[in-house]
Formats: structure tokens, sequence, C-alpha cells
């Protein structure tokens, strides 16, 4: 299936099952991101970010949200 057959499908959609089709597309997207985000921190791929918000936070050069 190439992704021009699923935009094919998806405009061939009810709004009720486009509307379906949306929630679930965004909770598949949403988990995928997790992952990856998790994948990345265990990887030692963020410790930098971290690192540089911790060394602004100790160098009193960050604020109150």
């Amino acid at each position: 299936m190439t992704t021009e057959d699923i935009e094919r499908a998806i405009e061939q959609l009810t709004p009720r099952e486009l509307a379906q089709f949306r929630a679930w597309f965004e909770q598949f997207d949403a988990h995928r991101f997790d992952q990856a985000l998790e994948q990345d921190a265990k990887a030692g791929k963020l410790d930098a970010f971290a690192e540089e918000a911790l060394s602004a936070y100790r160098a009193g050069q960050t604020r109150d949200l």
C-alpha cells in the first residue's frame, strides 16, 4: 500500500469515520513519539540538554513559570 493509496482511502471516509481515524492516529502518533523519546533518553541523547538546563538553573538564569 502506498501513501497515495492511504490518502485516497482517507478521502473516502465519512465525517464520523474520519473523526474516529483522527482520534486513533493521534493516540498512535503520541505513542510512537513517547517510544522514540524514551529510547533517546536511555541512549543518553538528551543528557546534554538536561545538563544545559541544570547549569542555567544553578546559575540563576531561569524564571518561574
